[in-house]
């Protein structure tokens, strides 16, 4: 049931700063019941965050269950319901509801976690599971006997549950009402006056649970009680309380407990059945098993540590009396925990690459592992592998930071394929393993090599002009724009005329050209440079020598000199 008038949002965000990370705790706290498109609140503002980062940083919601119920704007960092909750349907009757979510940011990499709790409201009105309640009292019974009566129902919780029981106006029963172990309130029917079946032989009493809610909700029940004949002796159990530990995923039929009463009647009157009494929940008649006639409780159904800790089990002995008398006992089960939950690796970052020039102490993603269990059982250690540049410490409880520890080079291992282990203290040890892949981004750090650090060119004279006449190579050993060469001839003069008269060079692919024709008799070697430069940011260079020599061809006849004097 929606309560329009409630729309409230509270919040507080607790934040930390570690090395290389701004980590938070947000916390919000919303009713249950609030529309689709309801604010939880604006993290964005919270955190400190501009609207343009959210975009940048590629600002996200990831959890378990905050992603189901809630969602988040990415253009302005408001987080809001997806749809509408019932916190009975998430939470039970816990006390405290809290759903989980962490927001992610890069660039660089942070991860605030938070949870949102969401608060009761009185959404729901107790309820018995029957519309009448029947008792048979023998009018030989003295005042002050109490007659248990079957419990209201209320899914809410706190002030919400229910906070008391009234019956309507009787001069011959009152009501006594105590809270349990489980705090739960129970009611007795409690005789007052001593009964006489001539003068009354029925009453009809109006059993009224009440919440403690605001508005107040109630619930009620019809009590009829018929006066009978005297069987005067009500069963007695061995025992008001019986205990009992398991351990869970016992098997079914298992025996839990034997309870046994005594009826210090006679004949029918002290022959006895057991049962459950109406103050047992369905939840545990589908776990446990009653033998009417042994007094023998068995396991029925499967026991989950993480489900429930521990059950109560009302117990009644009936006679078979007329009319019947009723004895009551209590048997409270306590489940011990097993190590049947392994630990769950769960890894914070969808992004995991790092930059090779990223210095020790980087870090590169969070590591969050969870265990179901308690105690031991629920302990974890965490590891990867030592021989790699990597560790993995601890930041809170369960919550680890994988960070570089020496330098990186994606020339050498441009991959790494991290394998994190997780186990915890149970006996046997449960343990878990996840890969996870961290790509090395390249950095513009490896300049251009030549081959040769300088080259010799023969070229015959009297060449063609624009003949091809050598090529240079270089390499790169980055990545992608960072390795992508260009070639340049570095200006000089050669016979005092501009070098880029006498040759040219591709950029692309390092060719040299001669741009005349070379004359042997006038002109037989000279020097440049070819410089390789990448495209990175900044780009990187080197250089080479290029020695050019021209050979000689017989392309002069003798000529004859005049006779010296």
């Amino acid at each position: 049931m929606a309560i329009s008038a409630i729309n409230n949002v509270a919040g507080f965000i607790i934040l930390v700063c570690a090395t290389g990370l701004i980590s938070g705790q947000i916390r919000y706290s919303v009713h249950e019941e609030m529309e689709e498109g309801a604010l939880v609140g604006n993290i964005a503002q919270d955190l400190g965050l501009g609207i343009p980062q959210l975009s940048a940083r590629k600002f996200r919601l990831i959890s378990d269950d905050g992603g189901e119920y809630m969602k988040i704007n990415v253009e302005n960092g408001i987080l809001s319901m997806r749809e509408k909750i019932d916190r009975e349907r998430i939470c039970g009757q816990a006390t405290i509801c809290t759903i989980p979510f962490k927001i992610i940011l890069e660039n660089p990499l942070a991860v605030h976690r938070g949870e949102v709790e969401i608060l009761d409201v009185n959404d729901n009105a107790p309820a018995f599971r029957g519309g009448t309640i029947a008792l048979q009292i023998a009018e030989t019974m003295a005042p002050g006997v109490a007659y248990p009566l079957e419990s209201a129902e209320d899914p809410d919780v706190g002030i919400n549950t229910i906070a008391s029981y009234t019956i309507s106006s009787s001069d011959y029963f009152n009501l006594k009402t105590q809270r349990t172990e489980d705090g739960i309130i129970i009611a007795e029917l409690v005789l007052e006056k001593p009964l006489d079946r001539e003068l009354h032989s029925s009453f009809q009493l109006v059993l009224t649970a009440a919440d403690g809610g605001t508005p107040q909700r109630t619930g009620t029940a019809h009590i009829l009680v018929t006066v009978v004949d005297n069987n005067d002796n009500p069963p007695v159990f061995d025992q008001n309380i019986y205990r009992s530990n398991l351990r869970e995923n016992t098997a079914l039929g298992t025996l839990v407990a034997h309870v046994e009463a005594n009826d210090l009647d006679e004949g029918l009157n002290a022959e006895l059945t057991y049962s459950f009494s109406k103050l047992t929940s369905q939840k545990v008649r589908h776990l446990f098993s009653l033998d009417p006639d042994s007094g023998e409780i068995r396991t029925e159904g499967d026991l989950d540590f993480e489900e429930a800790k521990g059950y109560s089990l009302n117990i009644q002995a009936v006679d078979h009396g007329s009319p019947a008398a009723t004895g009551h006992a209590k048997v409270l089960v306590k489940i011990i925990d097993e190590n049947d939950n392994a630990p769950e690796v769960k890894v914070m970052s969808t992004t995991n690459t790092v930059p090779e020039n990223a210095s020790p102490g980087t870090l590169i993603t969070l590591v969050n592992v969870i265990d179901g269990d308690t105690g031991e059982n629920g302990q974890v250690s965490c590891e990867i592998p030592k021989n790699i540049p990597f560790i993995l410490q601890t930041s809170s409880k369960n919550h680890y930071e994988l960070i570089t520890s020496e330098p990186l080079d994606r020339e050498s291992i441009p991959v790494y394929q991290i394998n994190i282990e997780a186990w915890d203290l149970g006996s046997p040890s449960l343990s878990t393993n996840k890969t996870i892949q961290i790509v090395i981004a390249d950095i513009n750090d490896n300049v251009p090599r030549f081959f040769e650090p300088s080259y010799n060119i023969y070229v015959m004279e009297n060449n063609a002009p624009g003949t091809a006449i050598f090529a240079v190579t270089a390499i790169d050993r980055d990545l992608n724009q960072n390795s992508y060469v260009s070639y340049y001839i570095l200006e000089n003069r050669v016979q005092d005329m501009p070098l880029s008269t006498q040759v040219s060079i591709n950029s692309m692919n390092g060719t040299i050209y001669a741009l005349r024709s070379f004359d042997y008799e006038k002109l037989k070697n000279f020097q440049f440079h070819v410089q390789a430069r990448d495209a990175g940011v900044p780009p990187l260079s080197s250089s080479t020598a290029v020695n050019v020599i021209i050979l000689d061809q017989n392309d002069n006849a003798p000529v004859i000199g005049s006779p010296t004097e």
